[in-house]
């Protein structure tokens, strides 16, 4: 989001409410302002649960119906389903939108419509598991997109190899499938930070014999 987004956003909608929802929510707080949140799941129980998690920090959140209602007038779109079906089209989305693409983690595996990627730009965190498990990978196994219809790896933009200029009328997905290395980054985070917080714990693993 802090990269392929725009600054200026008033609605961010979260189709799936579950855990890795509010982890997303969270993140994207932190990098961007925004005005209203947009819910939906096909479980009641969870889009309730997450509106009250999220209203705690005050944002005003808004429980829609269906995918189409919850979508249509984002700025910011987070997918985090386990579906292996398309939930998202490309006619109800917004001229000018980034979509987060988090739940594709294995082949077979999609939430948005191939029109989508086949009209946005796509950033992934790694080519080749992306192509293989990621969002994008009904779309390679069908031979309808390929590695050159990739614009880039997120690190890539990150380190200034690659630059993405945030357009109007322009469609950003981030294809993402969780990387190890990105784990070990996070977990050596906390560690040093607990540890100048002084609230780390030190566990004795014994002998490595």
């Amino acid at each position: 989001v802090k990269y392929l987004t725009k600054k200026n956003i008033d609605t961010v909608a979260f189709v799936g409410c579950g855990k890795q929802a509010m982890f997303q929510f969270l993140a994207i707080k932190e990098v961007r302002k925004f005005n209203q949140v947009k819910i939906y799941d096909v479980v009641k129980e969870t889009m309730e649960k997450f509106k009250l998690f999220v209203s705690q920090y005050g944002y005003k959140v808004l429980c829609a119906s269906n995918v189409k209602e919850c979508v249509s007038d984002a700025d910011i779109i987070c997918t985090t389903t386990p579906s292996t079906k398309p939930v998202v089209k490309y006619n109800w989305l917004k001229n000018n939108v980034h979509i987060n693409a988090i739940g594709a983690d294995a082949p077979g595996k999609q939430e948005l419509e191939i029109e989508i990627l086949k009209k946005a730009k796509i950033v992934v965190d790694n080519y080749e598991q992306a192509m293989h498990s990621g969002e994008i990978n009904v779309a390679v196994a069908k031979g309808i997109i390929s590695k050159k219809d990739i614009f880039a790896e997120l690190g890539e933009i990150v380190s200034r190899k690659k630059k993405l200029d945030i357009k109007q009328n322009q469609i950003t997905v981030f294809d993402s499938t969780g990387l190890a290395i990105q784990d070990i980054a996070v977990a050596n985070f906390v560690y040093r930070k607990a540890k100048k917080l002084n609230i780390a714990i030190k566990i004795n693993l014994g002998s490595t014999n």
